[in-house]
C-alpha cells in the first residue's frame, strides 16, 4: 500500500516526535502532544510499507519501524490477524497507541487487595483515527484483541524505550506474572531516509 514518496509522513512523525521529547521531559505533557502527533499520522493511512503491515496466521506481529537514537522511544506496527489476543501484559513504561486500520478491544486491569487482577470496566473498542495512553503511573496492564474475527486489523504504537528490549511482565488472572522480552517480528527497518526516490522539492 506504501508509497516510497510518501515516506515522509513517518520522517516527519520521528522528527516532530524528537523534538517534543527534547523540549519536554513530564510525561503527561509528553503524552498529551504525542498523542495530537500520533493522530496526525494515522490520519493517513497510505505510508505504511507492505512488509510492515503483513499478519500471521498464528499469532499478532510486532514490526518495528523506529528506535531513536538514545533509545528514547520507539515505533512499531502491531499487526492482529483475524480473532488474534494478546496475554495480559504490562508495558513498563509509557505508550501511546493509534489504531490505523480495523479495530482493537482493549480491557485494563487492576489489583485487587488480594493481588489478582480485576477489570475496569468493560473493554475499551478503539476505532480508526483514535490513540489511547498507556503509563506506569496510571493504567498499564492491559490485554488487547483484534476487534474483529474475519479480518486484520493494524494499530501504531509509540513507547518511551526500546520496547522489544524491555523486561516486561504477563499476568495470569490470579496476578501471577511471568517475564519476558518481546523482541520484534522483523530484522530489518523500512528505508524512509532515501530521498533520493522522492520527487525534488527544487
Amino acid at each position: 500500500m506504501s508509497n516510497p514518496a510518501l515516506n515522509y509522513r513517518l520522517r516527519q512523525f520521528i522528527t516532530d516526535f524528537a523534538e517534543l521529547l527534547t523540549k519536554e521531559s513530564a510525561e503527561p505533557i509528553v503524552l498529551e502532544q504525542g498523542s495530537q502527533l500520533l493522530k496526525q499520522l494515522i490520519e493517513h493511512d497510505d505510508w505504511l510499507p507492505d512488509a510492515f503491515a503483513q499478519p500471521h496466521p498464528d499469532r499478532y506481529q510486532q514490526y518495528l519501524l523506529h528506535v531513536d537514537s538514545a533509545q528514547r522511544f520507539s515505533i512499531v506496527s502491531f499487526v492482529w490477524g483475524a480473532g488474534q489476543k494478546t496475554p495480559i501484559h504490562d508495558h513498563r513504561t509509557w505508550g501511546l497507541i493509534g489504531m490505523l486500520r480495523g479495530s482493537e478491544l482493549s480491557q485494563h486491569y487492576q489489583r485487587s487487595v488480594n493481588q489478582s487482577l480485576i477489570p475496569i470496566g468493560p473493554a475499551h473498542q478503539l476505532q480508526v483515527g483514535q490513540v489511547e495512553t498507556v503509563s506506569p503511573s496510571t493504567q498499564d496492564i492491559h490485554q488487547v484483541s483484534n476487534a474483529y474475527s474475519d479480518q486484520t486489523s493494524i494499530s501504531i504504537h509509540v513507547y518511551g524505550a526500546n520496547i522489544g528490549a524491555v523486561k516486561r511482565a504477563t499476568y495470569q488472572p490470579d496476578g501471577t506474572e511471568k517475564s519476558f522480552i518481546s523482541g520484534y517480528s522483523n530484522t530489518l527497518l523500512p528505508n524512509i531516509w532515501d530521498l533520493s526516490k522522492e520527487p525534488a522539492t527544487s
